[in-house]
């Protein structure tokens, strides 16, 4: 016998076992055919990550190797990247990471079934790829002092050992991160599970503290500077955007959307 699977387009993504049944007169016999694993599907229409140009889908999906800029808005460096999605055990890693978050251990069955949406399935990632808020996840972050006990951010050229490290490690999140290793890291995450995902780099980056879409600055009578305002002005920072619909906001709002696993204030 020949058996063909049709899967929904909005399925839950994940592992699933296949069992066939049979059902003779009173009799019932069930057999264990083997585990497969079903994922996002830009090449499929009707998918909330379909993407209809080709060269995109080869390029946000397909493309283990990339480009990542850094620097300042008078000097911007490239740095090469490899997000090497297709790894061998990557997918499995990408997999278990759903099921070590925080919103899993809370509760799995509403977790699970929401593994269908990549709007939810971007946010939990994005939760993953710092441990800051201990969730075990795959990157601590450190932005001053010494890193001469464990690797210097700049000296990561790739995803693909910083993954596998953590799961050597028994998920115990790697050090150190800094922006652009959270975002190559995701993006390799995400392409692997089947979303469309690509790094933006934007210099002269205002961090907001206090969220009133200003860079505050005090000065007293005499014109000295009040070390007052945690504001501040990035060099550059580096986040994800990923390509999908939006049925919860509207037709004018698909397309690329934001996801920043940089571990910064809580937004609301």
């Amino acid at each position: 016998m020949n058996f063909t699977i049709s899967s929904p387009a909005n399925a839950v993504i994940g592992r699933y076992n296949l069992i066939l049944q049979v059902t003779s007169g009173n009799k019932i016999f069930s057999r264990f055919l083997g585990q497969f694993v079903l994922l996002f599907n830009p090449w499929c229409p009707g998918d909330d990550v379909y993407m209809a140009n080709e060269n995109e889908r080869q390029e946000y999906i397909l493309n283990e190797n990339g480009i990542i800029f850094v620097g300042n808005a008078k000097y911007i460096e490239a740095r090469g990247w490899y997000y090497g999605q297709f790894q061998d055990h990557l997918l499995n890693i990408c997999l278990t990471m759903l099921d070590l978050s925080l919103y899993y251990r809370q509760d799995p069955a509403i977790d699970v079934s929401r593994r269908g949406d990549p709007k939810y399935v971007g946010r939990v990632i994005s939760s993953m790829i710092n441990g800051n808020d201990n969730d075990n996840g795959v990157l601590l972050g450190k932005w001053q002092g010494s890193f001469h006990s464990h690797e210097n951010p700049s000296r990561w050229d790739g995803s693909v050992v910083i993954l596998q490290k953590w799961c050597q490690d028994n998920y115990k999140p790697v050090q150190y991160g800094q922006c652009w290793v959270f975002a190559g890291v995701m993006c390799t995450v995400l392409r692997c599970l089947g979303i469309p995902t690509r790094l933006v780099s934007n210099f002269n980056s205002a961090h907001d503290v206090d969220r009133n879409l200003s860079i505050d600055k005090y000065y007293d009578s005499s014109g000295k500077s009040l070390n007052i305002s945690k504001d501040s002005t990035w060099d550059y920072h580096v986040w994800n955007e990923s390509w999908f619909i939006r049925p919860d906001l509207g037709t004018s709002y698909n397309g690329w959307q934001v996801l920043d696993a940089t571990p910064q204030e809580q937004s609301k």
